[in-house]
């Protein structure tokens, strides 16, 4: 599988109608019985969260599994999964899933990495100048805390899927599992280096120390207030839309596996 040698300087591939595909994921939660909250809502937009119900699971939940997507609006493949992810309904019985589908549809609105302020919102964790972060912090402020988070990404630059692991209390890793199940449907990116950080087989695992980080990114939030094991997933943007989904679709279905 080669790349299609399109992103020179930024991201020139595949967009989406955000819009429909929003509509598709509320339908489809709908369909299986998720309960929807709306935090925020701007520009013609409803910011979505989604939990499953109670009612799809036949044993008591032992996990909850945070999901979020669509955070940078030129990294389609992410809402396209959780749509995905929503009409297979292949949830284990014994996690709670809770799913944020889109956390900037305006940068999608524009294909823009920001959002309509010209904010990278996966910037903005710790300052949180952006009205999203801010009513999406205040959001997680009320929920419970996760046993896991995945964040749903695509990197213009990679040469295959990576990852970032968060895991600062040496908690049992998926890291390598995600990556085996990964290299079934997408490349994985060999790089010793990548976005200036150590990486061995597509797993960079950073600094974790919040001092280390002067502008936060929304897994690192997670982690200082709502989880001690964190995923960020990285697809390929180089590589085919069809690709990239179903490399973040490998990646979930593993770690709730």
């Amino acid at each position: 599988m080669r790349r299609l040698g399109k992103n020179h300087g930024g991201y020139h591939g595949e967009t989406i109608d955000i819009r429909g595909v929003l509509r598709e994921i509320e339908t489809a939660a709908q369909n299986r019985d998720w309960a929807l909250e709306v935090f925020h809502a701007a520009d013609d937009f409803n910011w979505l969260a989604l939990r499953c119900a109670s009612s799809l699971r036949t044993a008591p939940s032992t996990r909850r599994v945070y999901i979020s997507a669509g955070i940078h609006g030129d990294e389609p493949a992410g809402p396209l999964a959780v749509l995905q992810l929503l009409r297979d309904n292949s949830w284990p019985p014994h996690c709670e899933v809770v799913i944020c589908p889109c956390l900037n549809p305006v940068g999608f609105a524009r294909n823009t990495r920001e959002n309509g302020q010209r904010i990278d919102l996966n910037r903005d964790y710790l300052h949180l100048r952006s009205s999203e972060v801010r009513a999406h912090t205040v959001w997680l402020e009320r929920q419970p805390r996760f046993d896991m988070s995945l964040c749903l990404h695509e990197d213009w630059e990679s040469h295959g899927f990576y990852l970032y692991e968060l895991n600062p209390d040496a908690k049992p890793s998926l890291a390598e599992a995600i990556v085996t199940a990964v290299k079934e449907v997408c490349p994985v990116d060999p790089s010793e280096v990548i976005e200036g950080r150590p990486a061995q087989g597509g797993i960079i695992r950073p600094d974790v120390d919040p001092h280390s980080r002067p502008a936060w990114p929304e897994a690192f939030w997670l982690l200082q207030h709502k989880t001690r094991l964190s995923y960020t997933l990285e697809a390929p943007s180089d590589y085919p839309l069809e690709v990239r989904v179903k490399a973040l679709i490998a990646a979930v279905k593993i770690t709730l596996a």
